[in-house]
């Protein structure tokens, strides 16, 4: 326990010597410029290395941040999961939910031709019609928490549960306004307030995982732990892409290509602006401003490390990470990091910000579908397993989040 404490201890001072070593050798090449015009090379050289120090000790903050933000709805996410997979399908008792999770496995390892009937029975009542079957319910929920704690995406939107291809849920369109009435005065009814109702289709998406027929003869080998870690992070991928930038044409809505968020310009034609960054923040209504997340790409965290603000303090902050528990962040905020935004550039949209709990939902359909294909790859000694699965995305809320517009 001791060194873990150490070591956790040694990355805080490592972060906070880093920084300060960076605000230091920026703050001389900020000088340089403003004297000479130009900038020493070396100067530049040191600022990278910094910086690639930095991007080292940026994994554990992500972590943090993202621990963070789950442990708001974590819980409630997991526990929703939980609920409708133990929901008791007709005609199954316990015992043959336990068969039907050790003849899954059997499959997966042998094949369909070496079941025994009683098995064969056990996973055929989950057979999915469109080939393959449907993994079972221990299995599916593994393979979800194993998603939801290494997608960005997931760790801040809201995230619900369906066993249904598409969800309807109220969106308020228009709201009452509060009247003013006299103590014996007549209260005339309040008009204005309308809704209508959003659909959240899933879409359907595939990852594939070879394994070799060695490790499926190997007792030894963790097989379910492999293939949940495989298909856990290409489905992450293809969920943080869609969900970022997706067009919903046969997949989520990205919440960057909602026509309806918002967007605030930096200020400047080709760069970053300090000034930029605040009028965005100030640009969310305060009470989506108060559980609001900052959002970007590695390259662009580069690029806010090195602004100030007018009194001269630099926007981004180094936290106390895992022994304060408090995460770095930009003018006070916590960011997470999302490797398809765009990166700074003239008309881009790098940086998205806001209430994503609020404004963005993730939708699963929880039912996973697995194909064995022992034919494919026969040749290479693999056998290749095609998992299925539906996940829906779309923005609920276009006001809680807002994006920034490189442009004057």
């Amino acid at each position: 326990m001791s060194d873990d404490i150490n070591l956790v201890q040694e990355a805080v001072e490592g972060l906070g010597k880093a920084f300060e070593e960076f605000k230091a050798t920026n703050d001389k090449k900020l000088a340089d410029l403003e004297k000479k015009g130009g900038t020493d090379p070396l100067v530049e050289d040191k600022l990278k290395n910094i910086e690639a120090d930095l991007d080292k000790y940026e994994d554990i903050n992500q972590k943090l941040t993202k621990a963070e933000m789950e442990s708001r709805s974590h819980g409630e996410k997991l526990a929703e999961i939980e609920t409708m997979l133990k929901r008791p399908e007709a005609g199954l008792t316990t015992e043959k939910v336990d068969l039907s999770t050790k003849a899954f496995d059997k499959w997966l390892r042998k094949g369909k031709e070496n079941l025994e009937p009683e098995e064969l029975k056990a996973i055929t009542v989950s057979d999915d019609s469109s080939a393959g079957y449907l993994a079972p319910p221990e299995y599916v929920r593994e393979l979800i928490k194993t998603l939801t704690e290494i997608s960005p995406v997931r760790s801040i939107a809201r995230v619900r549960s369906t066993t249904q291809k598409a969800v309807q849920i109220p969106s308020r369109t228009a709201t009452f306004s509060a009247q003013w009435v006299a103590e014996q005065g007549t209260r005339s009814e309040t008009t204005g307030y309308t809704t209508k109702l959003e659909e959240i289709p899933t879409h359907e998406v595939y990852a594939l995982v070879d394994i070799s027929e060695q490790e499926l003869e190997d007792a030894a080998f963790n097989l379910e732990a492999e293939m949940q870690q495989e298909f856990a992070d290409q489905f992450a991928k293809a969920e943080g892409n869609a969900t970022t930038v997706g067009d919903a044409i046969g997949k989520p809505e990205g919440f960057m290509t909602n026509s309806s968020v918002g967007t605030t310009n930096t200020g400047h034609a080709s760069t970053l602006q300090a000034d930029g960054l605040l009028d965005l923040v100030h640009a969310i209504k305060s009470p989506y401003a108060q559980n609001a997340t900052m959002v970007f790409n590695r390259t662009t965290l580069a690029a806010i490390r090195q602004l100030k603000d007018t009194a001269g303090q630099y926007v981004f902050q180094a936290g106390m990470m895992l022994t304060a528990g408090v995460p770095n962040s930009i003018l006070g905020f916590p960011y997470v990091e999302m490797p398809d935004m765009a990166d700074v550039g003239a008309g881009n949209k790098p940086i998205a910000f806001g209430d994503f709990s609020r404004g963005y939902m993730v939708v699963d359909r929880v039912a996973l579908s697995v194909l064995r294909d022992p034919f494919t790859q026969a040749t290479s000694g693999n056998v290749r397993y095609v998992a299925r699965r539906r996940v829906g995305g779309q923005v609920i809320l276009a006001e809680a989040l807002r994006t920034q517009t490189v442009s004057a």
